[in-house]
């Protein structure tokens, strides 16, 4: 597990807190790090007490972002601080919130706050009941262990969820942080978790398959080549939805499509699948959205389905002219 907490940082006259009778107890002051968001804490004023990790790679994250932090057990950070954030994978969260309220570590008044995107405060429920104070901050980022971590937060959104009183408090520790909040509902979050996941997670995966099929091509910078192209498709995307899609299944060129199946199925097999699932639901999306002419839809969804059980025909299906009405067509 990963906890943080800290401890003798009171909050500015000037920062949105709990009102006092929440729990029946003060607004927190002090608070527990070992994350990003801990040692982004820290530069807000927050001081550190401890940490914990089980793993040694989570022991080195602590070394480097929360140096001369002690690391101790999880119910010693508990001890020490007064907010302390859970950094655990979400399905390790249940079972450590639950450990954690039964064992008497959590103590009325404390400010607990988890990272799970999935959740949001009712995980916390065996903890609330005793008193804590339940908030979940879910920055919508990806780190990698080390001190830019910290800098990514800068303008991040969190997916906030918390109980009506401790709203403004969820919002002070995301602004200090840097962040934007983004108030999610509680029984939306498996959605929001689940979007944040195709986009961030699968693109990661979709990015270094198409690096390992351009090295397989006799590309000698697939990153070089596929840096400028991603980054005008992510732009273009975020700024006009499925109007930015291009390329053959947008086009509806079946012909190719059955081509790239081909060579995919004698170079890498395993990228199939994934192809013609992803070639699916741009087609449903380009036809939904008037971008795929209905007439090249019905070619094109029949040759997906004929070589989603066949050999594939690298001559099936229409083509069309890649002349001037095409000029993205070097961009896919």
């Amino acid at each position: 597990m990963k906890a943080v907490g800290s401890t003798r940082v009171a909050w500015p006259a000037n920062r949105p807190v709990p009102p006092a009778d929440w729990n029946g107890r003060p607004p927190p002051r002090e608070h527990n790090p070992t994350h990003p968001l801990a040692a982004s804490l820290q530069l807000a004023g927050h001081r550190p007490v401890a940490v914990s990790g089980v793993s040694d790679a989570s022991v080195r994250r602590a070394a480097t972002l929360l140096p001369d932090v002690p690391v101790v057990s999880p119910s010693e950070v508990l001890e020490r601080a007064e907010l302390v954030l859970l950094t655990v994978p979400d399905d390790a969260l249940p079972g450590l919130v639950a450990g954690l309220a039964e064992t008497g570590a959590v103590r009325p008044g404390q400010l607990l706050v988890h990272t799970s995107g999935r959740f949001g405060t009712a995980v916390l429920d065996p903890a609330t009941r005793v008193g804590a104070l339940p908030l979940a901050l879910h920055p919508a980022m990806t780190f990698t262990g080390t001190r830019v971590d910290v800098q990514r937060l800068a303008g991040c959104s969190f997916g906030v969820t918390a109980p009506e009183p401790l709203r403004m408090a969820a919002e002070a520790l995301v602004i200090e942080m840097g962040g934007e909040p983004e108030w999610i509902e509680e029984d939306a979050r498996p959605l929001y978790h689940a979007a944040l996941a195709i986009g961030a997670n699968h693109l990661v995966t979709l990015v270094a398959q198409a690096m390992e099929l351009l090295r397989r091509a006799g590309v000698g910078a697939p990153d070089r080549m596929l840096g400028p192209l991603l980054g005008a498709a992510l732009d273009n995307a975020l700024r006009s939805g499925d109007a930015a899609l291009t390329g053959p299944v947008a086009r509806g060129d079946a012909g190719t499509v059955a081509a790239h199946v081909s060579e995919l199925r004698k170079h890498a097999p395993q990228s199939v699948e994934g192809y013609l699932a992803m070639a699916r639901t741009t087609a449903d999306r380009a036809l939904a959205h008037g971008l795929l002419k209905p007439e090249l839809a019905e070619d094109l969804l029949g040759v997906l389905a004929n070589i989603g059980t066949g050999p594939a025909n690298p001559g099936t299906g229409p083509q069309e002219d890649q002349g001037p009405d095409h000029p993205e067509e070097g961009d896919r």
